[in-house]
């Protein structure tokens, strides 16, 4: 990824970053499914019809200890008693070919890595919602293991761990932790009797027969879940990944907000006894606290969230050899600040995201 610096930003004219901006607005509605509603929308729904359903909800997800010892505790981020606004770690990953005791979890060092990492940011009038990505290549400090990729906190050490090297990157104390498994897609794909996407690449996937023709295409169960994983039949590999996973969650969730799901209780209690046991939280974050969340963004326009990726200087490589995105400290500095002032709004005007 290229540096977005302001340094170089200004070299953009009005127009393209005036440009750039109401492309990124277009994208705000699959922002805001992507990264909220499998994680808000089915107990939001529990508040609008079935009691029962929360209690599903917090039955079946799982719950990651971050089981911090008191000097860990000690070395967090300390917020602002009257600081009423929210960081939420949201990491997606894949369990499909880790079978270790730590897997569902993520409470400890297993043998994988996150395969995306997204720091959401509410204030405190709730009028907002910034959603920011993080490079998972970039490399940074890692708590007790010196430099590295970012996303090599997860086989480190877990969700514990990311969530102190991003506290210790951002200097921000992080408020709560949601996880989702991508074999959730596949569950949801089914309880939504089908995902429609358009696909813009036509491949078919490793080691399979699943052939992806070019256009519009529904996707259910293992077909859906191969989607979201492959990677080997494109030449930007994860690059590409991560663009069809975007794809398919934003059209899985804008089914969910359709009428035909939020006013059909039975489909919506498919959907969250489903797809509840890929979601893991922190144990603080249950269906009440994401019922009362979802009640204080009723009223967000969507011309009112914002989503974008940190700016990092350019690719390097490591002196282990290894390819690496490296962090822009310049960014990192006016990131650290905006979050703790509350202050993303200003930091986004001043730096607007480019495609």
């Amino acid at each position: 990824m290229n540096s977005n610096d302001p340094s170089q930003n200004d070299i953009s004219t009005r127009s393209v970053r005036f440009g750039a901006a109401r492309r990124k607005k277009k994208r705000v509605r699959a922002v805001v499914l992507s990264a909220l509603a499998v994680l808000l929308i089915a107990v939001l729904g529990a508040g609008y019809y079935l009691f029962n359903l929360q209690h599903a909800f917090n039955s079946k997800t799982n719950t990651v200890d971050l089981n911090f010892t008191q000097e860990q505790e000690d070395a967090r981020p300390v917020k602002d008693p009257d600081d009423g606004s929210m960081n939420i770690l949201l990491v997606g990953v894949d369990h499909a070919d880790d079978n270790s005791a730590q897997s569902a979890a993520l409470d400890g060092a297993v043998s994988q890595r996150s395969d995306s990492m997204m720091l959401v940011h509410v204030p405190e009038d709730r009028s907002q919602i910034y959603i920011m990505s993080t490079v998972r290549d970039m490399y940074v400090d890692i708590p007790g293991y010196g430099k590295n990729k970012l996303n090599a906190a997860v086989s480190f050490g877990g969700i514990p761990l990311l969530v102190q090297t991003m506290e210790g990157l951002f200097d921000t104390k992080v408020d709560h932790v949601a996880m989702i498994d991508f074999d959730g897609f596949k569950e949801l794909s089914t309880a939504l009797g089908g995902v429609t996407v358009q696909n813009d690449i036509p491949f078919t996937a490793h080691d399979t027969d699943y052939f992806y023709p070019q256009g519009e295409i529904t996707l259910e169960g293992d077909r859906a879940l191969r989607f979201v994983r492959e990677r080997k039949s494109f030449s930007n590999g994860d690059y590409q990944r991560v663009a069809n996973q975007r794809k398919f969650i934003a059209a899985a969730a804008s089914q969910m907000l359709s009428a035909d799901t939020l006013t059909n209780p039975v489909k919506l209690y498919d959907i969250v006894d489903k797809v509840s046991p890929y979601l893991t939280f922190d144990s603080s974050f249950d269906a009440a606290t994401l019922v009362g969340l979802g009640m204080q963004l009723k009223n967000v326009d969507t011309n009112d969230l914002a989503m974008f990726t940190m700016p990092t200087a350019g690719s390097s490589t490591s002196a282990d050899g290894q390819s690496i995105e490296l962090p822009s400290e310049q960014a990192i500095q006016q990131i650290r600040v905006a979050l703790k002032a509350d202050t993303m709004d200003e930091y986004l005007k001043e730096n607007p995201p480019q495609e």
